[in-house]
């Protein structure tokens, strides 16, 4: 924190609102599925490469241990302007490289047009969908095993 940073709000990338939208785009999508989604933002990644800080951050969260290694890490460094999507080996394999490289340049185009909500939404959305298409929700078995919480890093 700065000398002269007292008094004055954080700035934050979304309002409180906005995070309640991202939320439920979470929550909707996964009432559709037996996959999970999560979404990790913090201003700086630490390594060159975002994928190499996504995978740490999938395993910090434990999504490798959904039952069907189904979790998808949306992983964004607001201020570094990098992101990853990185998909458990079931969906990610199920999907191949093309969708999450169309993802990425999707979310991309959105960025660079200042649109970062309506990005995020969706890539969630899509997300989603790829998620129903290869693991359907079951209501006799399914659980939401993670949280859809945002989680804020540093």
């Amino acid at each position: 924190m700065g000398i002269f940073s007292f008094g004055r709000p954080k700035q934050t990338l979304f309002s409180e609102q906005e995070k309640s939208v991202l939320v439920q785009a979470i929550a909707e999508q996964e009432k559709r599925t037996s996959g999970e989604i999560r979404l990790y933002i913090e201003s700086h990644c630490v390594y060159v490469d975002p994928v190499d800080r996504a995978r740490e951050v999938f395993h910090e969260l434990n999504m490798h241990n959904t039952a069907e290694r189904n979790g998808v890490l949306i992983y964004i460094a607001h201020k570094d302007h990098q992101l990853a999507i990185l998909g458990d080996e079931g969906i990610y394999k199920a999907m191949g490289a093309d969708f999450w490289h169309q993802e990425v340049q999707k979310i991309l185009s959105r960025f660079s047009a200042h649109d970062f909500l309506k990005g995020i939404l969706e890539i969630i959305s899509d997300v989603g969908a790829a998620l129903v298409d290869k693991f359907p929700y079951d209501g006799n078995t399914d659980k939401n095993e993670l949280s859809d919480d945002i989680v804020f890093g540093k």
